[in-house]
């Protein structure tokens, strides 16, 4: 009878991800130790605020996490992210019509820059850094023509502020709610349709993923267009949240969408990972930002903190992958 216990224990210690509960603990030790500093920390109305923050990078991270599943990376995330905010409030100047297609339009810009990095990688067999950064510095380009390299003048719709600043079931953000619902789509993606299951088997490896029948090119592709669709959308989110857009409003969201991915345990070299990894590196990164404003470390003190996270964890899931 006592073996019973034991067994399920042990089925259970066996399921749960070392990363994920980590990322946890920390986000749990980050808490207390901000509470020694403000006992607001732990607030209802404090984490509320911080989780409504880190909905924003958590729209972005799920992008990044889906590259970073294929075994790829997307380093055109800050100006995909701009391209969002800044055609979405530049669709408000067109009337009535404009402030209702101002939401799909912005993301809908970010599936095409998605598509090109999408076509450059899976058919053109390009490095992903490198088709990424190519088409980041294009989209800045871009955006700086359309602006004249003044800052934008358009602001957000009514819409847009809604979503990333109301707040409509009982007091939860709807930014959150947002969240929620992109967490959820992508969570039934990956673990339950053959799309998702080739997404990793690619990641895990793509020549066999190939030779058992999967179009690893034409996944690859839509995985790219999402990627773009959703930093598009942080950026559209973000600009409702400061009711208007700017033109470097992405650029502090590449590195802590990374490390926030792989603070949560899935490999940067692709193929494994869950969701509610990626869910807890986001409320770990947006937590350490947080103390980071409030003991005054300066934004080159966090990509520092940031870049030093993600080499630690290349070198650990490198190490694991090399001897697997």
């Amino acid at each position: 009878m006592s073996g019973a216990p034991t067994v399920v224990r042990s089925a259970l210690l066996r399921k749960i991800d070392p990363a994920v509960a980590i990322a946890f603990g920390c986000i749990v030790l980050l808490l207390l130790l901000g509470s020694l500093y403000s006992p607001s920390f732990l607030s209802p109305d404090y984490l509320l605020q911080q989780l409504k923050v880190a909905s924003f990078l958590g729209v972005i991270a799920t992008g990044m996490m889906l590259v970073i599943l294929l075994g790829q990376i997307d380093l055109s995330v800050p100006w995909v992210v701009a391209v969002g905010g800044m055609m979405s409030t530049a669709a408000t100047g067109w009337g009535p019509v404009g402030d209702v297609l101002a939401i799909p339009f912005g993301i809908l810009c970010g599936v095409g820059l998605g598509l090109v990095n999408g076509v450059g990688v899976a058919y053109l067999r390009l490095p992903s850094m490198i088709i990424t950064l190519a088409v980041n510095a294009v989209a800045q380009g871009l955006m700086v023509v359309h602006t004249g390299g003044f800052s934008p003048q358009d602001s957000s719709s009514a819409a847009m502020r809604f979503i990333a600043t109301g707040n409509t079931l009982f007091g939860i953000p709807n930014a959150l709610i947002v969240w929620a619902l992109v967490g959820g789509g992508t969570v039934f993606l990956l673990t339950r349709t053959t799309f998702g299951r080739a997404i990793y088997g690619i990641g895990n490896r793509e020549r066999a993923a190939y030779l058992s029948g999967i179009r690893t090119q034409r996944v690859v592709l839509f995985t790219f267009a999402i990627a773009g669709g959703l930093s598009a959308f942080g950026g559209v989110l973000l600009a409702g949240y400061a009711s208007k857009a700017a033109q470097a409003m992405g650029d502090a969201y590449l590195l802590p969408s990374i490390a926030a991915v792989v603070l949560g345990g899935a490999s940067i070299l692709g193929g494994s990972g869950k969701y509610i990894g990626t869910v807890a590196g986001v409320v770990l990164i947006t937590l350490l930002q947080s103390i980071l404003s409030v003991i005054q470390i300066e934004e080159a003190g966090r990509q520092i903190i940031y870049g030093a996270v993600i080499i630690a964890m290349l070198l650990l899931y490198g190490r694991q992958r090399r001897e697997g």
